[in-house]
This record gives C-alpha cells, structure tokens and sequence, in this order.
C-alpha cells in the first residue's frame, strides 16, 4: 500500500508531521503523527477521500483502494490494508 501524496506533500511542507509505514506478518499500516498542535484532529470520509482537521488546517487525500480501515486514535491518523 502505497502512502498517498497528499500525505507525503503535507508532510513535507510541515516539520511536525511524521509518516510512518510498517509491515506486519499480514498487515501493512501507515501511521501519520501530527505532532504537536493546539487540538486533536478529526476524521470524515465522504466517497473515497479522507479528509482531516487539525487546528484549522485542513488536509484530503484518497483513500488508498487496498486500505481496509482510516482511522484516528490518540491524535494518530492510521491507514491499514
């Protein structure tokens, strides 16, 4: 599963936020760390695009087609396929 570039690009363009990829026996999970801000984020999933709200900053991105589950847990977005 591939991270998708909305991530990668908002990743870059912002020191605090972190993307990690781990593979497990059967499981690969894309973890996405905010880091520090003022609230937690949120998740909506309207069709096939994520879309999260941190601190007044809003970031989409599609929804990897092998991803079984988005969610957000402890401030962290997770992607698993």
């Amino acid at each position: 599963m591939e991270t998708p570039p909305e991530l990668e690009a908002a990743a870059g363009e912002q020191d605090e936020i972190t993307i990690t990829n781990r593979q497990y026996d059967e499981e690969q999970v894309i973890a996405v760390d905010f880091g520090q801000v003022a609230g937690q984020p949120t998740l909506d999933i309207v069709g096939e695009t994520a879309i999260v709200v941190i601190d007044g900053a809003q970031f989409e991105f599609g929804i990897p087609t092998d991803a079984n589950e988005v969610k957000i847990n402890d401030g962290i977005l997770t992607i698993r396929d």
